[in-house]
């Protein structure tokens, strides 16, 4: 199951955490959003102990949309040491290409 992110626990779970991490940007009325989350889910026990997967929702942590420029969503961000190292808008990718993506940081 992907983490939750908030404001409050975006820094230790993403910034600073020694794997890399796959964060979902999402809301509630967001379609593609649904359908692309239990995609998220099963990955992230695929890669658990190797790189992490959480899901921020955009309604409820504002000032992050707004700190990575959130224009659209879904939106993934790869990152690596407290970076952003890649990115994919929108739900048209595959739990191989996100798998391959994400353990290519690793």
């Amino acid at each position: 199951m992907a983490h939750n992110l908030t404001e409050d626990n975006f820094q230790s779970e993403v910034i600073d955490s020694d794997q890399p991490v796959l964060v979902d940007f999402w809301a509630e009325w967001c379609g593609p959003c649904k359908m692309i989350g239990p995609i998220l889910d099963q990955l992230s026990g695929e890669v658990e102990g190797q790189a992490k997967i959480g899901k921020v929702n955009v309604d409820d942590a504002r000032n992050l949309a707004v700190k990575y420029n959130v224009k659209s969503i879904p939106l993934l961000l790869f990152f690596k040491n407290g970076e952003v190292k890649d990115q994919i808008v929108g739900a048209n990718v595959t739990k191989e290409q996100l798998k391959a993506k994400l353990l290519a940081l690793a």
